[in-house]
């Protein structure tokens, strides 16, 4: 199972604003917004794969090549919002979408699956189903758990003070990591 990335966030979880509040950082210098800007989306993208979670709604392709025999497909990417489309191709390469009645995702589970009814077997020896989805917490920075938006801000803090010393540091500060713990999903 290999997830695509499509499209990411609209928004950050944390605003350039509230970062350079949170740093203290009172002037407008346009080079070191970017590196406050740019520390935001990196530390959200570590806090993503710390947690294995999504923050902010994001679009996903996963492809496979065969459905499992119990039908049920456990999904890598959490907390799911919705499943979109779920295509077939058939040897020829012609894509087939499976209609909505013949799959019925679950969300609350964890990890999210999807259990499939009746659908043909792709065609294709390698990649030859596709399921577009929505995973993330929601499409606005509120919908963000508070804890692991203080983790974006402490990783923030403590990259926008340290830069340039990273010998022997780990990979996110212990405060972080403490708070980023409960939200962690075991790997498939």
């Amino acid at each position: 199972m290999i997830p695509i990335f499509v499209s990411g966030p609209a928004v950050e979880p944390i605003t350039l604003a509230e970062m350079k509040a949170y740093l203290r950082v009172d002037e407008d210098d346009a080079a070191q917004d970017d590196l406050i800007s740019g520390l935001i989306k990196a530390a959200r993208l570590m806090v993503e794969a710390a947690s294995r979670r999504i923050l902010i709604e994001q679009r996903w392709r996963v492809v496979f090549d065969r459905w499992p025999g119990d039908g049920v497909v456990l999904l890598p990417l959490a907390p799911l919002i919705a499943v979109d489309a779920i295509r077939i191709t058939d040897a020829t390469g012609t894509v087939t979408e499976l209609p909505d009645e013949a799959f019925e995702a679950d969300g609350l589970s964890d990890p999210p699956r999807i259990s499939v009814s009746g659908a043909p077997e792709p065609g294709r020896p390698r990649n030859g189903i596709s399921v577009e989805l929505r995973a993330g917490f929601g499409t606005t920075a509120e919908a963000v758990p508070a804890t692991l938006k203080l983790a974006i801000r402490i990783l923030v803090a403590h990259w926008f003070e340290n830069r340039g010393d990273v010998a022997g540091e780990q990979i996110l500060p212990p405060e972080a990591l403490a708070l980023v713990a409960p939200f962690q999903r075991a790997r498939l």
